[in-house]
């Protein structure tokens, strides 16, 4: 693995999740923001640096997420890899923190802040750096903007809608030239462009790299181009498995040619399994969908993308139980 993919890692996985998934449990009236102290019995493990760093208080125990894996389990680096890229996605409980309400202030959910938010429109900072940084052709930009998925962000950001199975925004993706990010105090579900009706879901990583694809696939009638905002939250599982339900899907895994892009697709099919729909994994020919754009709009040669491990199922045939 290049230390691209191990930088890659170390932003997408964050302590919080190695331990949240081994059991430790925050002690939040010994913990600050700037340092989390968690608990699994006699064991305390302190998380610093917005999530990227620990350390062990009882002895000079420290390091990245790939050293707390080794330190934890007693594996070496290489298993600790391992181990961290199949938790790209996780979402760890996290710490609620108590403060006292400002005079005036109020809680705005996140549908009323979505709806507080412009349209981006022709010659905004929001429609320039979709078109110019991103490549995004007007044609699809105004079709997000017709099914009411983008925002203006800050700075000229992006907000990309997250929408449960009733049609509610629960948050937003944030993508902006210099920021990455989701909304904060939102949910993560699912980007959703497309027929609902469709049969063919292509669940990619990111808003932008669903956008992307189904500019290169033309915007196919029959497909629903969805991202989970590179996160698997349990919601996000379970609106994928209701959409997987229906009679005649075919579930494809359109997420990066990354190791991480692999773990998510694994989880994809484990869904496709349940369900007993299709399932496909489709590899964009760059890393991902967005980078396979750009190359197109620059005119290099391009065959399509890359399409492997087709598999049939039932409808609705479901895997025996073992045991």
């Amino acid at each position: 693995m290049h230390r691209d993919e191990l930088n890659e890692l170390r932003n997408r996985v964050p302590c919080a999740a190695v331990l949240d998934e081994a059991g430790f449990a925050i002690d939040l009236k010994e913990s600050t923001r700037r340092a989390i102290k968690y608990r699994h019995g006699d064991e305390i493990i302190i998380v610093i640096h917005e999530g990227k760093g620990w350390f062990d208080p009882l002895s000079d125990a420290k390091g990245d997420v790939f050293s707390l894996v080794s330190h934890l389990d007693g594996v070496a680096f290489a298993r600790a890899r391992m181990l961290v890229a199949r938790l790209v996605g996780y979402q760890p409980r996290q710490p609620v923190w108590k403060t006292r309400a400002r005079k005036g202030a109020c809680m705005i959910g996140a549908a009323e802040r979505w709806t507080r938010r412009r349209m981006p429109w022709p010659g905004s900072r929001t429609w320039s750096y979709l078109r110019e940084e991103r490549h995004l052709p007007e044609s699809i930009i105004r079709l997000a903007i017709r099914h009411d998925l983008l925002r203006e962000g800050p700075r000229g950001s992006m907000w990309a809608a997250h929408r449960d199975g009733d049609g509610h925004v629960t948050g937003w993706e944030e993508r902006g030239p210099q920021w990455r990010g989701f909304a904060s105090g939102g949910a993560k579900v699912l980007f959703r462009l497309g027929s609902r009706d469709a049969l063919r879901l292509c669940v990619t990583e990111a808003a932008i790299d669903a956008m992307s694809l189904a500019v290169l696939e033309g915007g196919r009638c029959d497909s629903l181009y969805l991202s989970t905002g590179g996160g698997w939250a349990p919601a996000t599982e379970a609106a994928i498995g209701r959409l997987a339900a229906k009679a005649g899907v075919l579930l494809v895994a359109a997420t990066d040619d990354n190791p991480q892009g692999d773990v998510f697709a694994d989880r994809l099919e484990a869904v496709a399994g349940e369900a007993g729909c299709g399932f496909e994994r489709l590899r964009p020919r760059e890393e991902d969908w967005n980078a396979e754009l750009k190359a197109s709009v620059k005119g290099e040669p391009r065959t399509g993308t890359r399409e492997t491990e087709k598999k049939e199922r039932l409808p609705h045939a479901r895997r025996p139980r073992q045991g």
